[in-house]
């Protein structure tokens, strides 16, 4: 499977194709930049790249529309906290040192196209940045967007629905670079749900219709759920059972989000002693 097109490797590449030489998935964890505070974000950040292969750090937006109410609340809270876009390239210039996990930011539009898309893709990478998802890019701005995240070296993550028939994928794997995203549930994200039977044969056709490595998260909340993903996914991404962890435990956020991210990492690990 190839896991780049004829770009240069990347961070997200090279992780990717450690964890399959090492016949596992790879293990994505996501959190807001400046949950529940910026210091306490930065934090729990660098504990949680000791577990993770990559680490999806979220811009927080007003209208996150595809996040369910754990990762909207933990949002507004990083907004009321004063959460500016410089602190994201901060969070990833101290993470890019501090962990050898792949950096991938996960924003919606409206923040990109504000601060300006050129201006965002250069600054992301130049902190070492080594993606970028984008749930609700806009057809009319895909191709200009396309092309500032090559010439700054980003590979770029798209969210694929379930039911896209397959030309939309062979059309989707043509200009997707890095990995791409399956829903492991559907709807917004933090559901609880009992993962659907039929996600295996969805990864598959994904892989083989894109030609490219795909992660599945959004619905991922226990560690046994990411143990059966990591069975037949290339990539398991959990985000908001990482932040109920921290709610349940206000006064330790922190430490709660390490112990979330080594639950899960554990998860990962089983799943290859299993197959092993």
């Amino acid at each position: 499977m190839s896991l780049t097109s004829s770009r240069p490797i990347s961070r997200l590449d090279h992780v990717l194709a450690s964890s399959r030489a090492q016949k596992r998935a790879a293990l994505g964890l996501y959190l807001p930049v400046g949950y529940p505070t910026l210091s306490a974000s930065l934090d729990a950040l660098h504990l949680m790249g000791q577990s993770a292969d990559i680490l999806e750090i979220g811009v927080p937006h007003t209208q996150p529309f595809l996040d369910g109410p754990v990762i909207q609340q933990a949002s507004a809270q990083a907004l009321a906290d004063g959460f500016q876009m410089g602190d994201l390239f901060t969070a990833a210039s101290e993470l890019s040192v501090s962990t050898s996990a792949a950096l991938v930011t996960m924003s919606y539009w409206a923040p990109i196209e504000q601060y300006g898309p050129r201006s965002f893709a250069h600054d992301f990478a130049a902190a070492g940045g080594a993606g970028v998802l984008v749930p609700d890019l806009p057809a009319s701005a895909a191709a200009s967007w396309q092309e500032v995240t090559r010439a700054a070296g980003l590979r770029t993550v798209t969210l694929i629905r379930p039911d896209a028939p397959a030309a939309h994928l062979a059309a989707v794997g043509a200009t997707t670079t890095g990995m791409a995203y399956a829903p492991a549930a559907p709807g917004p994200t933090g559901s609880q749900s009992p993962l659907s039977p039929y996600l295996p044969h969805l990864v598959h056709r994904l892989r083989t219709a894109t030609r490219l490595p795909v992660a599945v998260g959004v619905g991922i909340s226990t560690p046994a759920q990411a143990e059966h993903v990591a069975g037949f996914a290339d990539a398991v991404v959990v985000g908001s059972a990482v932040i109920r962890r921290m709610q349940s435990r206000p006064n330790a956020p922190v430490t709660a989000a390490a112990a979330a991210a080594r639950d899960f990492a554990d998860g990962v690990r089983r799943a290859r002693r299993a197959a092993a």
